[in-house]
Order: structure tokens, then C-alpha cells, then sequence
């Protein structure tokens, strides 16, 4: 049986079972029409026959009769029309002891009737069925009153109907009742055959067991798929979500049919995913990570069925990257250091080979010492290797750039209330953006006004938490934008694929719930002050 229905499509075993069952509803709605035309036709019978017997039991020409001497030769002619008229097999009228004055069957006059009498003699007008004379039949019995003798009871009178002739009277009803049984059989299969149709267009014609394979498969790809899946109808209510999808994003239980505003995605990436243009290896940032989103139309037919997105999540690649960017920084500063000390070496050497050994001492060991006293006070006043490095290393390759990046007051930094990699990316992306804001601000290492390049750094912990203070005297941020500054994208340079660093820097603050503010510095530029507060149980 398994075998013959994995053999037949969803649609075929649907049209099947639906004319299986509207065959069965069908042949119980017949069976049920019979008998309710049954019922109909014996209990307009049994009311023809009591209000014909009351008829006759209250006509004056059967009182009269019944006090003449021979009752049936009035009776008799008057009776036997009255059986043609109302349709009726008998009407007998009898005495109180049932002695017979009428009767269709001229030999059973003067016999005695066949059936009850003794609530008609008592009074009462009944029906019932009883097989007489006659066969089967429904017959009322009713007491005939003399209303002139005070009602007394003079007689009785029963009137019938056999049950061959209501069998009679069914059959001309039943061709009917065939009919519209057939014709409701033929509507319903033509019904459930377009209904089949549906089924098998949506379904493809595929067979249960096919069916139960593709969702097992499409389940367990899902499942195992290291990307986050969005599908989206095109309205842009979500349809389906796997957990990589919920995990990066952060999706409630209750999400299908709403909506990524509804859901919670605002942002760069709830504004893409609303608008459904085709986008290739976007990144975007959520509260809590980076993700790289493609996103698609899906169609068939010419019709649109919606998006299809995929996110991949960059989070820990771009701590990576950043790190790594701190560490090749560093190196860059190393090299950097590197030619310069060749280079200082070269006009030492040089000074004292002309025998000015003064001017060689003092030359070598006035910005060395300079320099071994800012590494002296980074290293002692920040306890992580990291940082420090990060802070050396971009001091150095802003030297290489013509820029002068200054560290001012640092306080001991000993115990982050973020972890390292975040500190690294904050920190590191707060001093490239003051880089880049100078950095195209004029040459030979001076603004547009004539002043040399700067940028400063402050670095403050204590009780309360981190403190990071980041200044330049760049171009400067105008007032009317400072609100957007830390959205992804926002750039103040003409390249594509700018603005990410604040918008990390703005993820990690919130993620930490800290706070970023951006204000005019003194005498132009830009001042980045952000503030990580110690939490408890770090």
C-alpha cells in the first residue's frame, strides 16, 4: 500500500480521496433524502386521513344517516365518491361496536371492523398504522356526535390509506431525488478534479515521498549552513530565517510576516533589506557585528517572488584585521625608525670623522631622547603591550606622513573595561580617521592655513571607566553633520567604500554602552571624546 501511494502524486491521491469521500457523502445524502421523503410522504398521509375522517364525522348527512334505519344506502354512494375525491383507499363508517355500514369491498359490509376502536368509542380521534382488510395502511378513527342528542357518540368513522399506495406516491418523487444525487455527484467531482489541478500545479507533481525528502533536505541545508538566510516575500515580510540568520541579527521567536523595521533591523542594513536592490559583498553593521550581505531577487516565471539575502559574519575578521593593521603599523614604524637611525648614523659618523665629536653627541641623543621618553612613558603608564604598541606604531607612521601626533596626559591604563581587540579597533580607528583629516589637508607636513599637522591622544582611566580623547586641526566636521558622523558610510572623502572606521567605533561604544561625542576643536579641526564605563564583574 506505502508502494502504491509513493507511485501517485499529491494531486492524484487528493482527486482520489475526494471522490472516494464526496461518493460516500453522496450515497449517504441520497439514502437520507429517501428517508426524509419517506417520513414526508406518511406524515402528510397520516394528516390527510384524520382531517378527511373529521370531515366525514362532522357532515350532517352522516348524522342523518346514522339514524335512518339503513344507514349504508346513503352512506355507501356518498362514501365511495369521497375515497376518488380525497385520494384515499377506504372510508367505513361503522357502529360503536364496529359493525361495518361502508366499505370499498361490498362483502366485508356488515362485518366487523379490523383494527382499534376503543379510544374513538371512548371519545378521542387517533391515527395508527395496522394492517387490515386492506393490507398495511395509516388509518385515523373518529367518534360521529349527535349534536342533537347532546353529542352523544353514534357511531365511529376510519378513513386509510394503504402503504402500497404511499409506496406509490414515494416512487414518483424517487426519479428526483436519483437526479439531484447525480447531479450534486457529477458537480462534485468536476470540483474536487479542478481542485486536483491546484494541488498538482503547486506541488509540481511530486508525490509525498518526494515532498518529504526535499523538506528533509532543504531542513538539514539550513541547518548546516555556516551563512545566515533571509528570504523575503515581496511585500518584504520575512518568510524564512535560519539560525545563522537569527543569531547574527538577533531575531525574536516571533518573526515571520513582519517586516525588519518590525524586527528590529534599522540601520544601513534595515534600509537595503527594505529596499530589495541587488547588492554584492555589502558590509554592514548591526549593533553587535559586521556582516557582509548579498542580496538578490528571486523570480520564476517572470514573476517576483521576493529576495533572497545571505549575511556572512565579518565581526571577528575585522578585529583580525584590525589587529593586524595595528601590528603592521608598528612594523612600518620599526622600519621606519630603522631608516632614520641609518640615517643619523651616517651624519654621526660623518661629524665625528671631521672632528666635531660635541656636535655628534648632542645630535644623536637630542631626539633619541625625546623618543625613548614618550615609549618610557607609554609603557609605564599603560600596562597592556598591545596599546602601547598600537600608539607607538601610529605615532611613527605619522611622522612618515609629515604629521605630528602628539600623546598628551595618559593615565595608568590597567585594568580596560572592554576587551583588548575592542580597545585596539576604537582606538586605532579614532587616530586614522584624525590621520586622514589632515592628511589631505594641505603640504610639506602644514594645513591649508599654514600650520603644521596634528593630531593629539589622551587616554584616561580610573574608577569610572575609559576616557579617550582624539583631536586634529583638519578641515573639522560642520556642525550639521556631526549627528550622522558615526553612521556607516558617512565619509568626508570622495572615495567609494569609505566610512566604516566611526561606524565601528560607534558599534563598540554602544556595545560597551558607552558614549561618543564629536565637537569643534580649538582653533579648527575636529575633537572625538568617548567614554567606556567600568561595568561590575569586570
Amino acid at each position: 500500500m506505502r508502494h502504491l501511494r509513493s507511485r501517485f502524486s499529491i494531486a492524484t491521491q487528493v482527486l482520489l480521496m475526494q471522490c472516494v469521500l464526496v461518493l460516500l457523502l453522496t450515497v449517504a445524502g441520497s439514502a437520507a433524502a429517501v428517508l426524509q421523503a419517506q417520513a414526508t410522504e406518511h406524515a402528510a398521509a397520516r394528516r390527510q386521513v384524520l382531517s378527511t375522517a373529521e370531515a366525514v364525522a362532522g357532515a350532517p348527512s352522516t348524522v342523518a344517516a346514522l339514524r335512518g334505519k339503513d344507514p349504508t344506502v346513503p352512506l355507501l354512494p356518498e362514501t365511495t365518491a369521497l375515497e376518488q375525491q380525497a385520494g384515499v383507499d377506504f372510508v367505513v363508517v361503522m357502529t360503536t361496536a364496529g359493525i361495518r355500514f361502508t366499505h370499498p369491498n361490498p362483502a366485508l359490509i356488515g362485518k366487523t371492523f379490523v383494527g382499534h376502536i376503543a379510544p374513538a368509542v371512548a371519545g378521542k380521534a387517533f391515527t395508527e398504522n395496522y394492517r387490515g382488510s386492506l393490507g398495511p395502511s395509516v388509518r385515523s378513527v373518529v367518534p360521529i356526535r349527535d349534536p342533537q342528542d347532546g353529542g352523544r357518540i353514534i357511531g365511529l368513522v376510519s378513513v386509510g390509506i394503504t402503504q402500497h399506495r404511499l409506496s406509490s406516491l414515494f416512487g414518483q418523487q424517487l426519479p428526483l431525488v436519483i437526479g439531484i444525487s447525480v447531479a450534486a455527484l457529477g458537480l462534485a467531482v468536476l470540483g474536487a478534479y479542478a481542485v486536483g489541478r491546484r494541488v498538482r500545479r503547486q506541488t509540481r507533481g511530486l508525490g509525498p515521498v518526494a515532498l518529504a525528502e526535499l523538506y528533509e533536505h532543504h531542513d538539514a541545508v539550513m541547518h548546516a549552513m555556516r551563512e545566515g538566510l533571509l528570504l523575503l516575500d515581496p511585500e518584504g515580510k520575512l518568510i524564512l530565517a535560519n539560525d545563522e540568520a537569527v543569531r547574527l541579527l538577533d531575531l525574536p521567536a516571533a518573526r515571520t510576516g513582519r517586516t525588519p523595521a518590525e524586527l528590529g533591523v534599522d540601520g544601513s542594513l534595515g534600509a537595503v533589506l527594505a529596499g530589495g536592490a541587488d547588492v554584492a559583498d555589502g558590509i554592514h553593521l548591526t549593533d553587535n557585528r559586521v556582516v557582509t550581505v548579498n542580496q538578490s531577487t528571486a523570480r520564476r516565471a517572470g514573476r517576483d517572488l521576493g529576495t533572497v539575502v545571505t549575511l556572512r559574519d565579518r565581526t571577528e575578521l575585522q578585529a583580525l584585521t584590525d589587529e593586524l593593521a595595528s601590528v603592521q603599523g608598528f612594523a612600518e614604524a620599526l622600519r621606519a625608525s630603522n631608516h632614520e637611525a641609518a640615517n643619523r648614523l651616517h651624519t654621526v659618523v660623518t661629524l665625528i670623522e671631521l672632528d666635531r665629536a660635541a656636535e655628534a653627541v648632542r645630535f644623536a641623543t637630542g631626539e633619541l631622547a625625546a623618543q625613548q621618553q614618550l615609549v618610557d612613558r607609554l609603557l609605564t603608564a599603560v600596562e597592556e603591550p598591545v596599546l602601547a604598541a598600537l600608539v607607538l606604531g601610529k605615532v611613527a607612521q605619522a611622522r612618515e606622513r609629515g604629521i605630528e601626533l602628539g600623546v598628551g596626559e595618559v593615565t595608568a591604563v590597567r585594568d580596560l573595561p572592554l576587551p583588548v581587540t575592542d580597545a585596539v579597533t576604537l582606538i586605532g580607528n579614532l587616530i586614522d580617521n584624525a590621520l586622514e583629516a589632515v592628511g589631505g589637508a594641505g603640504g610639506n607636513g602644514e594645513t591649508w592655513s599654514g600650520a603644521p599637522k596634528q593630531v593629539w591622544i589622551e587616554l584616561s582611566d580610573d574608577a569610572s571607566g575609559l576616557s579617550i580623547r582624539v583631536a586634529d586641526n583638519g578641515p573639522g566636521i560642520a556642525p550639521e553633520r556631526r549627528e550622522e558622523v558615526f553612521v556607516r558610510g558617512f565619509t568626508t572623502k570622495a572615495e567609494a567604500g569609505r566610512g566604516l572606521g566611526l561606524a565601528l567605533v560607534a558599534q563598540i561604544v554602544k556595545r560597551h554602552g558607552g558614549k561618543a561625542a564629536v565637537s569643534e576643536a580649538d582653533g579648527g579641526g575636529a575633537v572625538f571624546d568617548v567614554s567606556i564605563p567600568r561595568r561590575a564583574g569586570r
